[in-house]
Order: structure tokens, then C-alpha cells, then sequence
């Protein structure tokens, strides 16, 4: 049984948190994960960790000691964040995911009301993936710039209908996230995809902190170029994609 009373058996929302060399900041973020959702939903948290080489392995392993909710896995290779997305919900054992960056940036406090918000839907919530808006970003100015502009192409070529699809904190079923192609930067482009295959999208305004510790990931130029190879990528699924109807395979990453 978990600390809130729920079987650890039959989680109803998995949340799904991709980590690579976020020592500073995990432990703090896994807390405020428990305790925004203990008591309102059966809930697990995977935590893969993407073959950091700081101390979050040790980390993850020491809490998931204190902390039943908690699952962690590791990859033996990195393979980077979408991959380790695809991975956690792989793993998850709810029939809904949630996912949110392991930076601290992302507020766990806005998921009790995402969660609300996707279960109101009459059909549950299956086929409606829910965004997050970061309103507020709290971010340096040339981020928040080349972000803007990013996401202003974006929504041009692909016509998503999403203001940020950058945000890391999503929600939606296991289903509908494992039936579309899996790709690295796949998680960038979740709302073109999820419209592709017939799904809806809708995004919520959510809070935006900035980060604590540790260093970004992600250089402004070097995603620019990524995104914008990534980009063409997908419009071209969005032309010529048919769904298989099954979920792809990680192409040969290891998971401990």
C-alpha cells in the first residue's frame, strides 16, 4: 500500500519524468509530486533517468526507498528525452500519463487540475491529449525570443493550434501517446501528432518557476537547428503517415 492508502498495484495516472544530471533538483521535484497528487488520484511516478553520470542515480534510488510511489529506471546508453518518454510510459502501469520536465521548471502543482480536466471529457479523456501553456515563462530573454519565434513557424507549417508545445508537462492517455510514431525530439511535436491521429488538443495555462540548479540541456542554436530539421520531419508525417496501429519499439536502447 502507498502512503495515502492506494494499492501500488493499480495506479490510475503515471507520471512520467525524463532526468539526466538533475541532482540538484530531483529529490525537491519527486517530493512536490506526492504531495499534489496523494489522496486526489492512484498515482506512480517513473522517473528514467537518461544515463546521467551526477549522483541522480543514487538519488532516485535512495528516495524510491522512502517514496512507494516512485519507480525508477535507467538507461544504460543515453538516448535522450524523447526516448526516455517512450521509455516511462512503456513502463507505466496507468492507463494515463503525465509528463513534466526534470528540471524543477515545470510546477507540480498544476497537475491535480489537468488531471480534472482531462477525466471531465465524456469519453474519459482517451482520445484528448491536454497541453501546458507556460504564460509566464521564466526564462532568459533570448529563450523566450527564439522560443516565440519557433513556435509561430510551427504553428504556421503544421497548424497545431497549440501556443507552446515546448512545455514539458502533458497529459494523456498511455493508449493514444504509444499509437503515434516515436522519433527522437518526438516530444516537441505531441500536439501535431496527436491531431494527426484524429485525437484532440487542448491547452491549459500553467505556472512557469525558474530553474533552481543544474544547467539546461539545450542551447538556443542548437535547437533551432534540430527543431527545424524535426519540423520538416513532420509535416511530411502529417502528409504521408498511416497509422500501424501498435506502438514502436526503442531501436535497440538498453534499459536496466
Amino acid at each position: 500500500m502507498s502512503q495515502a492508502g492506494i494499492p501500488e498495484s493499480s495506479p490510475e495516472l503515471s507520471v512520467v519524468i525524463p532526468v539526466h544530471n538533475e541532482a540538484e533538483n530531483i529529490a525537491s521535484l519527486l517530493a512536490e509530486i506526492c504531495a499534489a497528487l496523494r489522496g486526489r488520484v492512484a498515482f506512480e511516478i517513473v522517473a528514467v533517468d537518461d544515463c546521467s553520470t551526477d549522483a541522480t542515480p543514487a538519488i532516485l534510488r535512495q528516495t524510491a526507498a522512502a517514496m512507494p510511489e516512485l519507480r525508477p529506471i535507467r538507461h544504460r546508453r543515453n538516448a535522450g528525452q524523447s526516448m526516455a518518454v517512450l521509455s516511462g510510459v512503456k513502463a507505466a502501469r496507468a492507463p494515463f500519463i503525465a509528463t513534466l520536465d526534470g528540471d524543477g521548471q515545470n510546477d507540480p502543482a498544476d497537475l491535480p487540475a489537468l488531471w480534472q480536466a482531462l477525466r471531465a471529457e465524456a469519453d474519459g479523456g482517451h482520445n484528448l491529449l491536454i497541453a501546458g501553456h507556460r504564460t509566464r515563462r521564466q526564462d532568459s530573454w533570448v529563450k523566450r525570443y527564439s522560443s516565440r519565434i519557433a513556435n509561430r513557424v510551427r504553428s504556421a507549417l503544421l497548424k497545431d493550434a497549440t501556443p507552446d508545445t515546448g512545455c514539458g508537462l502533458k497529459m494523456l492517455s498511455r493508449a493514444l501517446f504509444l499509437s503515434l510514431p516515436a522519433f527522437d525530439h518526438m516530444h516537441r511535436f505531441l500536439p501535431a501528432l496527436v491531431l494527426r491521429q484524429g485525437g484532440q488538443v487542448r491547452s491549459v495555462p500553467v505556472n512557469h518557476r525558474p530553474r533552481q540548479g543544474g544547467v539546461s540541456h539545450y542551447g538556443t542554436w542548437g535547437r533551432l537547428k534540430v527543431g527545424l530539421v524535426d519540423l520538416v520531419g513532420v509535416s511530411w508525417l502529417q502528409r504521408r503517415w498511416r497509422d500501424s496501429g501498435g506502438s514502436q519499439d526503442l531501436r535497440g536502447q538498453d534499459l536496466e
